[in-house]
C-alpha cells in the first residue's frame, strides 16, 4: 500500500516547550502528530503541486522524550508498519543540558551499495543513523547540516534518469536540475533512505545551503553572476532553488516567533478555509526578489542553548558582487552578524559553509587572486585572476577581505572581553572544503578567548586521491610561502591575527561531533567502515577526537 507520506515526518526546531514536525504528502490533506496523549495538526499547503505541512508542537515539558505518531487524513502514516528502527520521539531542551551538536556538510544521494560506495564512499550520516537506532551512539541534541545537502548541478544516475523521463536531457541545463519539479524529486532522493529518514525523523536538524545547493560558484563574483543571467535557463534555477529552499530547509530553521514574522508562513497560518492554500505564484515571486535583492530575506539565524550560543551564518546568498563594493556579507547581514557576537556566553559558535579559516597559504592566494581580479596588477592580469577564481574555487573568505578583515576584528573583540565578558571558546563550524581538520589563532595574537575552527566534510562526496594531494600542496605546501609573497606583492593587508591547522587534515567522509563536558570541549570526527562485504550495515569509527579544555590557555590535546 503506498504511504501518504513522500518525505518525512522531519523533526525540525525544537525548544524548551515546542517543536515543529516537517512531511510532504502525497496529496492534500490534514496532518495529525499525536504524542503523550494529546495532538496537533496542520492543513498542508500547496508549491508546484506539491504538499506539504509544518506542524508545531506546543505546550510541552521541558526535557521532554516523547515518542510520537504521524496521521495523514486519519489513516496513520509513521512509524510505517514493521519498521526495524526505534520509535521517533521529540526530545525537548531542557536548562542545564550539556550540548551534543552533530555537524558536517556536503552529502551526494547514491545508492547505498557497492558500487556507490566505491565512486563515494560510505555515508557517514546514514552509519550514524544505524549506529544510534541500535544504540552505539547518543542521540545529538541538533544536527546542523552546512551546505551542499543537495546537488543541484552534479546529478546522480537516478536524478538523470527522472530528468530524461520529463524533458530533453540533451538541451540546456541538461544534466542540472531546471525547475521545482526536479528539486523536489533531488530532495527524495536525498531523505528517503529508510536509516536516515529515520534519523531525521528523531534528531532536530538546522541547515544553511551552499553552493551546489544551487550551483558551483554559486555568486563567485559579478563576472559569474553575469555569464548566468546570459543563459536561458539560469533565472527558473535560482527561483526553483531558493523556492525549494525555503520550503526544504528554511522554514524547519525557524523558531514559531520567527515563522510569525515570515510573509510566507502569516499566509499559511492565516488561512482558514478547509480546503488546501496554493501558495506556488507567493514562493517564486519570493525566490526571484531574494535573488534580485538580498536584502528581502535573511537566511542566517541563531540559537542559544543556556550559555552556548549558535550563530548561523549566510556566505553565499547575502553576498554583495558589485566589483567596487565586494562584500561576502552586505552591510545589512553585516550589521546583523555583528550584533550576534556579544559576550556572556560561555561557548560562541560561528556555523558558516564556507571555511573562515582556511590554511593560511591558501588563504592568501585567495586575497592575491581577489586583489589582482580587481585590478591590482592591471587589466589584463585582472582577467586571468577570475579566470582562476572561478576555476579553482577561490572564492572563501579570504577572497572577500573586506569582509574578512571586519569580521576577524569583531571576533577578536569578542575573544578579548570588549563585547561582554569574555567567552571560554568562539569556534568556528564549517565545510565546504572536502577535508577536515581543526585550526587554532595564535595566542599571542588573540589574548582571551581560544579562537579555533573545526572544519567537517564531507559527509558523503570524498575528493579523488589525486585532488587530495592538490589540497595538502595548495593548503600546506608550497602555497604558504608562495602564498604569503604573492598577497604581499598585490598589497594585500595581513589578517589580524594567525592561525595554524593543529589537527589533520583528514580526507574520509565524516561527520563531526561536539560535545560540552563539564571541564572541556570534545570534538570528534565519526566514518562509516564496511566488515566483511555487508554494504548495508557499515559500523561507525572514530578518526580523531580533540579536548578543548575550559581554560583557554590550556593546550588543545588529542582524546
Amino acid at each position: 500500500m503506498t504511504s501518504p507520506l513522500i518525505l518525512g515526518p522531519m523533526l525540525r526546531h525544537v525548544g524548551e516547550t515546542s517543536a515543529t514536525i516537517w512531511v510532504e504528502t502525497e496529496a492534500a490533506a490534514t496532518v495529525r502528530v499525536r504524542a503523550d496523549g494529546r495532538s496537533w495538526q496542520a492543513r498542508t499547503f500547496a508549491v508546484h503541486d506539491h504538499h506539504y505541512a509544518l506542524v508545531e508542537l506546543d505546550g510541552l515539558e521541558p526535557g521532554a522524550v516523547l515518542p510520537y505518531e504521524v496521521d495523514v487524513d486519519g489513516e496513520r502514516a509513521w512509524p510505517e508498519p514493521d519498521s526495524e528502527y526505534p520509535a521517533s520521539v521529540v526530545a525537548t531542551w531542557e536548562t542545564g543540558r550539556r550540548l551534543r551538536l552533530a555537524y558536517g556538510s556536503c552529502r551526494t544521494s547514491v545508492p547505498h551499495d557497492l558500487q556507490g560506495n566505491l565512486t563515494h564512499g560510505v555515508d557517514a550520516m546514514r552509519t550514524f543513523a544505524l549506529a544510534l537506532a541500535d544504540g552505539y551512539a547518543e542521540r545529538p541534541d541538533l544536527m546542523m547540516f552546512l551546505g551542499d545537502q543537495v546537488y543541484a548541478d552534479i546529478t546522480s544516475e537516478e536524478m538523470q534518469e527522472f530528468i530524461r523521463n520529463k524533458r530533453d536531457i540533451d538541451e540546456e541545463p541538461g544534466e542540472e536540475l531546471k525547475d521545482y519539479e526536479e528539486y523536489a524529486h533531488l530532495y527524495r532522493l536525498a531523505w528517503s533512505d529508510p536509516a536516515n529518514r529515520w534519523l531525521l525523523s528523531t534528531v532536530p536538524t538546522a541547515m544553511i545551503f551552499d553552493d551546489h545547493d544551487v550551483r558551483d560558484d554559486w555568486n563567485a563574483s559579478h563576472d559569474w553572476k553575469q555569464k548566468m543571467e546570459a543563459t536561458s535557463w539560469w533565472h527558473g534555477r535560482i527561483v526553483a532553488g531558493l523556492g525549494s529552499y525555503w520550503v526544504y530547509q528554511h522554514l524547519g530553521n525557524l523558531t514559531p516567533e520567527e515563522r510569525a514574522d515570515d510573509e510566507l508562513w502569516q499566509r499559511i497560518a492565516g488561512h482558514d478555509g478547509d480546503d488546501e492554500i496554493d501558495l506556488t505564484d507567493e514562493v517564486d515571486a519570493f525566490a526571484d526578489r531574494a535573488d534580485q535583492e538580498p536584502t528581502s530575506v535573511r537566511w542566517s539565524y541563531t540559537r542559544d542553548f543556556d550559555d552556548i550560543r549558535l550563530v548561523v551564518v549566510d556566505s553565499r546568498a547575502a553576498r554583495r558582487l558589485d566589483p567596487d563594493a565586494r562584500a561576502l556579507l552586505d552591510p545589512d547581514e553585516l550589521d546583523w552578524f555583528d550584533a550576534q557576537l556579544r559576550g556572556g556566553f560561555r561557548h560562541v559558535l560561528i556555523a558558516t559553509s564556507l571555511p573562515f579559516l582556511l590554511p593560511m597559504g591558501l588563504h592568501n592566494v585567495e586575497a592575491w587572486d581577489e586583489a589582482i581580479s580587481q585590478g591590482a596588477w592591471g587589466r589584463r592580469a585582472a582577467g586571468v585572476g577570475e579566470v582562476l577564481r572561478q576555476a579553482v574555487d577561490l572564492e572563501h573568505w579570504g577572497a572577500w577581505q573586506d569582509t574578512f578583515q571586519k569580521v576577524a576584528r569583531m571576533v577578536r573583540e569578542l575573544a578579548a572581553g570588549e563585547r561582554g565578558p569574555a567567552p571560554q571558546n568562539v569556534l568556528f563550524l564549517a565545510g565546504d572544503v572536502h577535508y577536515s581538520y581543526l585550526a587554532q589563532v595564535d595566542r599571542d595574537d588573540v589574548p582571551g578567548a581560544r579562537v579555533l575552527q573545526a572544519v567537517c566534510s564531507p559527509i558523503r562526496n570524498p575528493l579523488p586521491r589525486v585532488m587530495r594531494w592538490f589540497s595538502v600542496v595548495m593548503s600546506y605546501g608550497a602555497a604558504t610561502p608562495i602564498g604569503r609573497l604573492a598577497a604581499r606583492s598585490a598589497k594585500v593587508p595581513d589578517a589580524p591575527f594567525r592561525w595554524r591547522t593543529v589537527k589533520g587534515p583528514w580526507f574520509a567522509n565524516n561527520l563531526a561531533m561536539l560535545v560540552d563536558a563539564p571541564d572541556e570541549l570534545r570534538l570528534s570526527w565519526h566514518t562509516g567502515v564496511v566488515d566483511d562485504g555487508d554494504q548495508r550495515h557499515p559500523h561507525l569509527e572514530q578518526v580523531a577526537d580533540v579536548r578543548v579544555p575550559a581554560d583557554p590557555r590550556a593546550r588543545v590535546t588529542s582524546g
